[in-house]
């Protein structure tokens, strides 16, 4: 039947070399799982960079639909969660890497990995929050949970103009943080600001290790999606028991610290996964998205693509040529 056929970008291996081409499958090829959706948006996000480009060895298995999140509604459903025309909204759970992912007009997965969506949102403002969003939220929460309120000090974001940064910056500015953005990209400073950024920190001013075990006390909460070199000089910048939410791994995976910040200052670094978060947390997470991200900012970092512009979407934001957030039209 027609209504069986969609569209999917599918990636190919060989002498270990990816490439995707767009081609037509059936329900019959999708993998085992209890929910079916009719993908409306995916997106564009750092992982998917890496999978699309064959990085990381995310993928073992060819062929493969990538993209690790997508917002639809239900089409068919043996899960008691869910019903037929339900708006649902997918990320984590190894979607797109070890499961076939969003990249397709349609997807099959196992109900228990899939969300209500808000009804605040639809599926394209759900998709422009997307997995980098709902990460930017885990970390505000975290920050949160952990005592940081505003008043609380400047807290700082790294990687501010990716999707992750993006996004936080703009739930701590409609909640009344005072917000320092991290950016390497002179070309981003208004549209840092526009999101609720109220000062801009060259990225050179945290690269480079300080050669102290300590500096001044700075900032008083911290979402760092860098890591590395980055990361370890903000240990050393925290006010007295403030946290620091590390999300990512842009500037590499090791950091150079010592335990001082951590037994004279109280220093807390806060590890957040977004991949494996229970039910309940994710529910608490999109609600929160839902109340706290003005969809007047969303907007503004959103760069609609159709299915044939991912592979390319992919190699740009390896290279942080992106802005915001890369939403992906299915249909």
């Amino acid at each position: 039947m027609a209504e069986d056929r969609f569209s999917a970008l599918v990636l190919t291996e060989a002498d270990g070399t990816v490439a995707g081409e767009i081609k037509e499958l059936s329900e019959a090829d999708l993998p085992e799982g209890d929910v079916t959706v009719r993908v409306e948006y995916s997106g564009v996000n750092y992982k998917d960079g890496l999978i699309l480009n064959g990085l990381g060895r995310l993928v073992r298995d060819y062929p493969h639909v990538p993209g690790i999140d997508f917002a639809g509604t239900v089409a068919q459903s043996h899960h008691a969660r869910y019903a037929p025309g339900d708006k649902v909204v997918l990320t984590g759970w190894r979607v797109g890497e070890i499961h076939w992912g969003g990249l397709a007009g349609k997807a099959r997965v196992r109900g228990d990995w899939l969300v209500p969506l808000p009804k605040r949102l639809d599926a394209r403002q759900a998709m422009a929050v997307g997995t980098a969003g709902f990460t930017a939220m885990l970390c505000v929460l975290a920050l949160e949970d952990h005592g940081v309120a505003p008043g609380s000090g400047k807290i700082v974001v790294t990687g501010a103009a990716g999707g992750v940064g993006s996004v936080a910056i703009a739930i701590l500015g409609k909640l009344g943080y005072e917000v320092a953005a991290v950016t390497g990209r002179a070309e981003t400073h208004d549209y840092l600001r526009s999101l609720g950024a109220t000062e801009i920190v060259a990225r050179e001013a945290l690269s480079e290790p300080s050669g102290k075990p300590m500096e001044s006390a700075v900032w008083g909460g911290a979402i760092d999606t860098v890591g590395g070199a980055t990361l370890s000089r903000l240990i050393g910048q925290m006010a007295y028991g403030a946290p620091i939410a590390a999300c990512g791994n842009a500037g590499g995976i090791k950091i150079e610290t010592n335990v001082l910040p951590f037994i004279l200052r109280g220093v807390k670094l806060l590890g957040i996964d977004s991949v494996m978060q229970p039910y309940e947390e994710r529910l608490r997470a999109w609600e929160r998205i839902g109340h706290d991200l003005p969809m007047d900012r969303l907007e503004s970092m959103i760069e609609e693509i159709g299915l044939e512009e991912a592979m390319a979407a992919g190699a740009k934001v390896l290279k942080g040529q992106v802005r915001g957030r890369t939403v992906v039209k299915l249909s």
